[in-house]
């Protein structure tokens, strides 16, 4: 089913068009007629499949025209919060509606203004948009579409009291549209009180990678982590490359020694400023830079839609993290590999992911790579951090070029 056969407005529709799409995604198809009937949804889907359009372009439909204050979409980080609002702009490009994001570690005087001048639409982080309402900046009283995006991260990073105290204050009597890619018992009992009778859209099975990636995990030692990484990067075909490192200082230094190997590479974590991480972005997606080496910031909403690799240089201590962190790549019903290296003493974290994806990840071995001897690689008992696991089994005869490509 194309577009126009969904209810949206024309200049809506010139805007999907300019963008460059022509058929909505499943989350789209069914969450789209639903948002425009006026009822409450729960979207739950897995990464890459749509979500932000999903309720966008609904929204900018309703909203028709340019007058108050009427929508706040409220996300856990200023990356996604800035991405929202880039994606309103382009979809509602041919209206007059204005949207003005709301978020912390810049100045307040842009956001100001854009209040001041007036918009239609509030995309927002939490405590930023606290403090500018106690300025008297921000008024909600006329909001009647509510959206919570990304609702699990936001519990993981401790906003749920923030988004209640918000919510107190945005009228009873409105549209609410609750997307997580998980739904634990704290989120449903946050659902409860600020959705009513909610339709569901559940698309695929959010423990599961979306079916465009293909993963894979290569065993190896401690010591040789990097020259594996290394070893990787120059065999392999790539657009661009997000490695996932677990903490700031790790990314800032795999970051230089890639560049010490004549990669173009940028770093993205929270300790960089603002202005940083816009560059840094930017140059990701025009292609300035070949590499991104990041944190978990970069595991959701990071709309870049040509990422070909992910590498998970450490394995995420959080199974959920290792489908977000994969789900930047094959996205847009592209295809794209994910790489996780792994050492012993992940073993651990790797057996968590593939309990909770239900699967086992296929583990290769590098051609042509003089592996330095790890237990990884024996067929014996091995120790992991708690208790005893068996590891993987014997390399020997598997192989892969990971240079191959699917397009």
């Amino acid at each position: 089913m194309p577009f126009k056969q969904l209810g949206l407005s024309e200049e809506v529709l010139r805007g999907v068009q300019a963008a460059g799409y022509t058929e909505p995604t499943p989350v789209q198809l069914r969450a789209i007629p639903l948002v425009l009937a006026g009822k409450d949804v729960i979207g739950s889907a897995q990464t890459g499949t749509g979500k932000t359009a999903a309720f966008a372009l609904p929204i900018l439909t309703l909203l028709k025209t340019h007058g108050k204050c009427r929508c706040l979409v409220l996300g856990p980080t200023r990356e996604l919060a800035a991405q929202v609002e880039t994606a309103f702009r382009d979809y509602g490009r041919f209206t007059n509606l204005k949207t003005v994001a709301v978020f912390g570690g810049v100045g307040y005087g842009d956001q100001k203004q854009g209040l001041q001048r007036g918009t239609d639409i509030v995309v927002a982080t939490p405590g930023r948009l606290l403090d500018l309402m106690e300025q008297g900046f921000v008024k909600l009283q006329d909001v009647n579409l509510l959206v919570l995006d990304e609702v699990d991260r936001m519990l993981d990073m401790g906003f749920l009291p923030d988004v209640r105290r918000i919510i107190d204050h945005c009228p009873k009597n409105r549209q609410t549209l609750l997307f997580s890619a998980t739904v634990p018992p704290e989120i449903e009992r946050l659902a409860a009180w600020v959705l009513r009778q909610p339709e569901k859209v559940e698309i695929g099975i959010s423990r599961s990678p979306a079916d465009t990636v293909t993963h894979a995990c290569y065993p190896v030692a401690t010591s040789q982590k990097f020259q594996l990484l290394a070893a990787l990067l120059q065999r392999t075909n790539f657009d661009s490359v997000l490695i996932f490192s677990r903490t700031k200082h790790g990314a800032d230094k795999i970051a230089a020694r890639l560049r010490a190997e004549r990669h173009s590479v940028v770093a993205l974590h929270s300790n960089r400023t603002q202005r940083e991480r816009i560059e840094a972005l930017d140059g990701f997606k025009s292609g300035k830079y070949e590499v991104m080496v990041a944190t978990d910031i970069a595991a959701r909403g990071l709309d870049v839609e040509d990422i070909s690799h992910v590498i998970n240089y450490d394995v995420p201590q959080h199974p959920e993290d290792y489908v977000h962190r994969i789900g930047r790549t094959g996205r847009a019903q592209k295809v794209g590999d994910a790489f996780t290296l792994v050492t012993i003493e992940e073993l651990e974290y790797l057996r968590a992911i593939e309990r909770f994806i239900g699967q086992k990840i296929p583990q290769l071995k590098l051609e042509n790579f003089t592996y330095v001897l790890t237990p990884l690689f024996e067929g014996k008992q091995i120790s992991g951090d708690r208790r005893s696991v068996r590891a993987v089994r014997t390399m020997k005869g598997y192989s892969f070029s990971p240079s191959r490509r699917r397009r």
